[in-house]
């Protein structure tokens, strides 16, 4: 085996490499000419539990123009304390891009799952010597600098920064809306992505979002008028660089601890809580918290039992108007995640114990969306945030 702390090359010309943002992989064993193992890195938390075996990306170097197969090994992980659970499945259809920027998922034919080891075997012809392998389409904080500086002096954003994460990196805050119109007659709709640095496809579904409420839409200025937006673009920016998967640079998982907040373990929470209950301690309303997620073959949206009619009416306006697939009702978000034991709340959970805010987890699917037709591709996911940020306009607003 090989362990791949930034290049390994293998003899027969083939090079495997992870040393760039976002980039990981774990061992690399070279069974033939064409044929690799290579596995997933993993991730504990502070516990040494919890394994989340849900990123990989690494690039392809000197591929040959003959089939090539690359099997995705060391899957097994744990979830809220209970496995084995695999995040790699027989659905799982990972990308690739010849160019690091567009991304197509492998087809059906080109995946083979082996229950028994358990595997994911890649099969498949490479068009050019050089090619990117990922879980889902990656976005790093490299894409969200770019959008970022796309709207630079836009009269409707404002940037400012929270918080510095363990790794020192700036914890942003966006809020978007018309500051010309009164607060006062506006709803206030928090949104959260990217809490887990795997689920880029929250990010893409933020970049939709800003692009949308940035543009010259009637729609969006309409929003700009009556909404204020604010927005935690990136939550764990260290994740995200490090090529992370769930839990921040001190093993705290970003979704989990908004009952044990301590702002040296795990200072990115310490961060977004003091912002959101300075917003509300300052007097400002929150009509709606969402933070969004990704997983594998779910969707569905979790509200405290509180704010059911709120969450039934977000649920209706994304069915009537995006591609959210509920694959079942709306689920309650109970107290904790695992009861009895501290350091298990998600941010919903947290924020509603807090001050009874109606925030709300949203999950999506990562494998075949039967709503879609396929795998969701980075451009679903911007449509979906642009569908989502109108979506919840509506919902909050009664209609």
């Amino acid at each position: 085996m090989v362990g791949l702390l930034g290049l390994a090359a293998l003899a027969a010309g083939i090079q495997v490499s992870s040393n760039f943002e976002g980039g990981r992989v774990g061992g690399v064993e070279q069974v033939s000419a064409t044929h690799l193992r290579c596995a997933v890195a993993g991730q504990r938390d502070q516990d040494g539990r919890n394994r989340q075996a849900n990123w990989y990306y690494f690039r392809l170097d000197g591929l040959p123009r003959q089939q090539v197969q690359i099997d995705l090994v060391d899957l097994a992980g744990e979830y809220n304390y209970h496995g084995p659970v695999y995040a790699v499945t027989a659905g799982t259809r990972p990308v690739y891009s010849y160019d690091g920027r567009s991304w197509r998922h492998f087809r059906d034919d080109q995946v083979e799952w082996d229950a028994r080891e358990p595997r994911l075997r890649l099969r498949f012809t490479p068009e050019r010597e050089r090619m990117w392998i990922a879980h889902v389409p990656p976005y790093t904080n490299q894409d969200l600098a770019k959008l970022l500086e796309t709207f630079r002096g836009s009269p409707y954003l404002v940037r400012r920064v929270v918080g510095r994460t363990v790794e020192g990196r700036e914890m942003p805050l966006v809020t978007i809306t018309d500051p010309k119109a009164p607060e006062a007659r506006k709803k206030v709709i928090w949104l959260m992505f990217r809490q887990h640095a795997w689920e880029a496809g929250s990010s893409w579904a933020c970049e939709g979002a800003m692009r949308f409420l940035l543009s010259g839409d009637e729609r969006a200025a309409r929003l700009r008028d009556t909404v204020v937006y604010q927005i935690f673009p990136m939550a764990d920016p260290d994740g995200v660089a490090d090529g992370g998967v769930r839990f921040n640079r001190n093993g705290y998982d970003l979704n989990r601890n908004w009952d044990t907040i301590d702002a040296r373990k795990m200072p990115e929470i310490a961060a977004q809580h003091r912002a959101i209950l300075g917003w509300v301690d300052g007097g400002h309303r929150v009509d709606l918290f969402l933070s969004l997620h990704n997983t594998e073959h779910t969707e569905y949206l979790e509200a405290p039992a509180a704010f059911r009619k709120l969450g039934e009416r977000v649920l209706a306006r994304l069915a009537a108007s995006t591609s959210f697939h509920a694959t079942g009702p709306l689920r309650e978000s109970g107290a904790t995640t695992t009861p009895g034991k501290p350091g298990r709340m998600t941010v919903a959970q947290g924020l509603f114990a807090d001050r009874r805010l109606p925030a709300m987890i949203m999950e999506q699917m990562i494998e075949h969306n039967p709503g879609l037709g396929r795998c969701p591709t980075a451009e679903d996911r911007m449509a979906f945030g642009a569908g989502l940020v109108r979506a919840l306009a509506e919902a909050v607003a009664g209609e």
